[in-house]
Parts: structure tokens; C-alpha cells; sequence
């Protein structure tokens, strides 16, 4: 029982000093109306109906997409399946910015299709450059389109697996007793995946309703949701009661979804269908043009905007004045180039390449905290005992708030504390911990005992038994974790807005501000920044693909 404590001290220790703490210093701020005035009142209930408003429509097109192609994936099989449903996984893991700045390279003022449309048109009139683009930044659409391209592989991957796992003697049988396609879908197939469906539903609606990069990239102050104006209220208009009501608030809807998916989640059960039955080719007419309209579809939706990131990274635009195409590119090197000079000779300025080695220093310091701390709450939750099962799901609550909440909780608990540089380590440490636990916990467990026995029956010391049988058995997963923790780290927008210091930027926040700022340059910057920041996720996200081990696939 000594050594069970022991291994809680350290996790326990930080999830209440850096969790907790600030929680109930959110709730005392949160629950004291009379430091909030009145006429604020109105602007909370606007915003929280907004909030879900907003994320109801996201849900709704992410099942609209969603359960087609869970279908897709359930019942047929085809060339290049694989790759595409890797590439419905990734947009779930890339950091918000690069997201933003993928849409804003195709769609956007200065993205390649506007400029495509630019180009057709006044070529076509020969007019001057009086050609309005399609709006896009700054819209409700732009924020609806971006949810569904985060949010679409959850549904995917969650009624995919209950349909792939359906017994298909129900469906004969119904078939038999002479129900058509539509029958036997509604009466048959549908309430048995209405569990999958609605944990599904809850849990989008979850991360569109706790959104906030998608919101305040690609949508602007005028959608301010909760998250956003708790960063309003916060940091613009150093409102801390109200941003403390708001987080407040959001933290209690955000607990009550989580407790309504976990009873979902508990009734979703995926049993083994027969393995000739699904999936198959497709083979009637109708069936071959599903699967290619959707694989046309899914192919393009998830991979133009990334595509256009990099190749708007290096395309040089010039605005011809005149007749003929109003815009003129080329491929230049020079956004990336201008990533390490200061034009201004600002005594201010960040160079780029210093947020990046910011961001590799943060992820660094978040992968070295997230192992130690890690480790010891992952040997324990190895061999549960009743404290175990008491403390598990504590682990997880540092997920079911937003980091900009757990960003006010430490502005509000520490104050002036914040100017250390290891206050954002830390707080990437929070989102991080869950990931790296879940990922250590099955490894650990897989280790046998008998051969811990035998080593040190034959003399081995403790040290040489973990080097020995425990060392190769967890390397795998450890680095596995270290990736999670890194690339978390690497990405998280939220709560490093709010925490960093001006003078240590990360690259998700030198993007945020080069979008921020007019100029070709400044947007050339950004693209170019996203796109590095892409690729080092990417790279990430493919590791742990490879490194991936039974008992890790689904964190949903």
C-alpha cells in the first residue's frame, strides 16, 4: 500500500496544485454574481446561445458527411481505403492554426481559389481588379466547414466499427420476410447503431461547443463563443469576474456532456460479424457510384486545404494593374527566408525562427514532465486496486476543460507567478498526461511478472531487471507517449495565447499574429510558418501510427 501512495504522490500532486487549485479558484470568481454587472448578464446568455447554436449545425453537417462514410468504410472495400481513412484521422490532430491556415490558402482573400476565380473572370471582362472574392474568413460557414473537417473522423471511426460489426443474419432475416433496403435500414440497422450514433453526436458536439482556435481564426470576435470571450473578457477588457463566470459556466456544460457520453459510451458494443460477409467490392451500378463520388469527395475535402498550405508558402502574388488576369504568381523561397530577418530593426520582434525553437523548447520541457509524471500513475493503473478505480477517472478531468479555462484558472490562482517561462510547459503538461498515461498504462500491464521473478532469482538488482525486461518491452510505448506529448505540445494554441509572455512565442502564436497583420509578406510568413508546423506534426502523427500498440487505438 506504501508503494501504491508513493507512485500517486507526484500526479496527484501537480493535478492539485495546477488543477484543481485553480479550478475552485475559477468557481469562487465564477459563483460571485456581485463583482459582475447587471447589464453583462444579457451579453452571457448571448453568447452561451450562440455557442450552441453554432456547435448544433457543426454536429448536424458532421453526421450529414459522417455516417456515409462510416458506411464507406463499414461495408465496402476498395483501392487506397487505407490511405484515406488515414487521411479522415489526421485533420483530427493537427493544431488549429494549421487547419486555419490551410483554409485560408484555398478559400481565403488571398487562397487559390479565390485568386483561380479572380484571374477567370476579369480575364474573361477584361476588367481591373474590381473582382470580389467569395467570403469565406470571417463567416459562420467558415467555422461550420472547419468543425466538420476536425470532427468527421470521430463519427467515422465510431459507427464505422459498430456497423463493421453488426451480424448480417439480421439483415437477411428481414430481407427474407420480404423488407426493401429502406425497411431493413430503419427498422433493423438503425436502432442497433443508434448508441454508436448518439456517443458520437455527444462527442462532436462536445469539441465544436469547448472550440476556440477554429472560432477566433476563422471567424473573428463576431462569433465570439464561450471560449472566445472568456479570452476577450480576459485579456482585452481585463474582465476576470466575467471571464471567471463564463468558464464557470463552461465548464459546467462541458462536465454534463462528458457524463451524458460516458453512459453512452457504456452501451456501445461492438460485436464480430462473420468476415466474409463485410466488407466486399462493390459490384452494382448504384454501389460503384457511391464509393466513387465519396472517395472523389473525402480525397479532395481533406486534402485541398493541406495541399494549398504548402503551395501557398512558396507562390509569390503580384497585383497586375491593367486588362488581362489581375494577379500574377510565381514560386519564391522568400517567405521562408524572411522567417529569420527583423525588416523593422524592432527592439521588440520575435524573430520566427526563435518561436519555433520556443515551441521545441516547451515541447521538449512538456515531454520530460509528462514520462515523469506518467510513469508512476501508469505502473499503478497496471495492477488496479480499489484506489485505482477511485483515482482513474481524475486523471481524465484535466481534458473535460478547454485550455483557455485551464489557462484563467492559472491567471486567476497564480497572478504574477506567470512570468516564469515554465508556466506553459506546465500547462501543456495538463492536456498532455491523459495521453501519455493511456498510452504507458498497456504496456506496463503486458509485462510479465514471472520473468521479473526469474531475473532476479538469478541475481539480477532492480535496476538490471528494468533494463533487461522491462526497458525492451516499454520502448515502444514510450516513445510512443513521448510523440503525444511532443506533438500536443507542439500545437496547443489555447492556453499558450493566454499564458505566454510576449517575448517567448510559440509558432502557433507567431501565426496567429502574422494572420493577424495586413501585407503580403506577413501573410506569406504565416503560410510558410503552418506549413513547417505541419510537417513536424505530421511527422508526429505518422509515429505513432507505426508505433501504435493493441489497447491504443481509440482514445475517443
Amino acid at each position: 500500500m506504501t508503494r501504491r501512495i508513493l507512485l500517486w504522490l507526484a500526479p496527484l500532486t501537480f493535478l492539485g496544485l495546477l488543477f484543481f487549485y485553480p479550478f475552485f479558484r475559477i468557481l469562487a470568481f465564477g459563483l460571485n454574481l456581485g463583482t459582475v454587472k447587471a447589464d453583462n448578464l444579457q451579453l452571457v446568455f448571448h453568447v452561451l446561445l450562440f455557442t450552441f447554436y453554432q456547435a448544433f449545425l457543426s454536429t448536424l453537417l458532421t453526421l450529414l458527411i459522417g455516417l456515409p462514410c462510416a458506411y464507406l468504410f463499414a461495408r465496402f472495400d476498395f483501392h487506397g481505403k487505407s490511405l484515406l481513412r488515414a487521411l479522415t484521422t489526421v485533420p483530427f490532430m493537427l493544431p488549429t492554426v494549421v487547419v486555419a491556415a490551410g483554409f485560408n490558402a484555398l478559400l481565403g482573400p488571398r487562397g487559390w481559389i479565390n485568386i483561380a476565380l479572380a484571374n477567370l473572370f476579369n480575364g474573361l471582362t477584361h476588367s481591373s481588379t474590381s473582382f470580389s472574392p467569395i467570403p469565406f474568413v470571417g463567416t459562420l460557414g467558415a467555422i461550420l466547414i472547419a468543425h466538420v473537417f476536425y470532427n468527421t473522423t470521430i463519427v467515422i471511426r465510431l459507427v464505422s466499427n459498430a456497423l463493421s460489426g453488426l451480424d448480417p443474419k439480421l439483415e437477411h432475416a428481414a430481407r427474407s420476410l420480404g423488407a426493401d433496403n429502406r425497411r431493413v435500414g430503419w427498422h433493423v440497422t438503425l436502432p442497433l447503431l443508434r448508441p454508436s450514433i448518439l456517443a458520437a453526436s455527444l462527442l462532436v458536439f462536445l469539441f465544436d461547443f469547448a472550440s476556440f482556435g477554429v472560432i477566433l481564426l476563422l471567424g473573428g470576435p463576431t462569433f465570439a463563443t464561450l471560449e472566445v470571450e472568456i479570452y476577450i473578457q480576459a485579456l482585452q477588457m481585463l474582465n476576470l469576474p466575467l471571464a471567471a463566470l463564463l468558464a464557470f459556466i463552461q465548464l459546467l456544460c462541458t462536465l454534463i456532456f462528458s457524463i451524458l457520453y460516458t453512459r453512452l459510451a457504456t452501451h456501445v458494443a461492438v460485436q464480430s460479424a462473420p468476415r466474409q460477409a463485410y466488407p466486399h467490392h462493390p459490384r452494382t451500378i448504384r454501389e460503384k457510384i457511391f464509393v466513387f463520388a465519396f472517395f472523389v469527395f473525402l480525397f479532395a475535402f481533406f486534402v485541398l486545404p493541406m495541399l494549398s498550405l504548402p503551395l501557398r508558402s512558396v507562390s509569390s502574388l503580384d497585383v497586375v494593374r491593367g486588362g488581362g488576369t489581375p494577379f500574377h504568381y510565381s514560386l519564391t523561397s522568400d517567405y521562408y527566408s524572411e522567417l529569420f530577418i527583423n525588416r523593422r530593426d524592432s527592439l521588440f520582434y520575435v524573430p520566427p525562427i526563435q518561436a519555433a525553437l520556443n515551441s521545441l523548447g516547451y515541447a521538449g520541457a512538456t515531454v520530460i514532465l509528462s514520462l515523469l509524471l506518467g510513469f508512476p500513475a501508469a505502473s499503478a493503473l497496471a495492477r488496479p486496486g480499489r484506489l485505482e478505480k477511485f483515482l482513474d477517472p481524475i486523471l481524465i478531468l484535466p481534458l473535460g476543460a478547454s485550455a483557455v479555462t485551464l489557462a484563467l484558472g492559472f491567471i486567476i490562482a497564480f497572478g504574477r507567478l506567470l512570468i516564469s517561462p515554465w508556466v506553459v510547459p506546465l500547462a501543456h503538461t495538463l492536456v498532455a498526461l491523459p495521453f501519455v498515461i493511456r498510452t504507458l498504462q498497456p504496456a506496463i500491464a503486458s509485462i510479465p511478472e514471472r520473468l521479473r521473478q526469474a531475473a532476479a532469482s538469478l541475481g539480477a538488482s532492480p535496476f538490471r531487471v528494468w533494463q533487461n525486461v522491462d526497458w525492451p518491452i516499454l520502448r515502444r510505448a514510450t516513445l510512443n507517449a513521448a510523440t503525444f506529448a511532443f506533438t500536443i505540445s507542439l500545437g496547443e494554441f489555447g492556453a499558450t495565447l493566454l499564458l505566454a509572455r510576449p517575448d517567448y512565442p510559440t509558432i502557433p502564436i507567431a501565426i496567429y499574429r502574422f494572420l493577424s497583420q495586413p501585407g503580403a509578406l506577413n501573410y506569406g510568413q504565416a503560410m510558410a510558418m503552418a506549413t513547417l508546423l505541419m510537417a513536424l506534426t505530421t511527422a508526429g502523427i505518422l509515429l505513432i501510427e507505426k508505433q501504435r500498440l493493441p489497447g491504443t487505438e481509440n482514445f475517443f
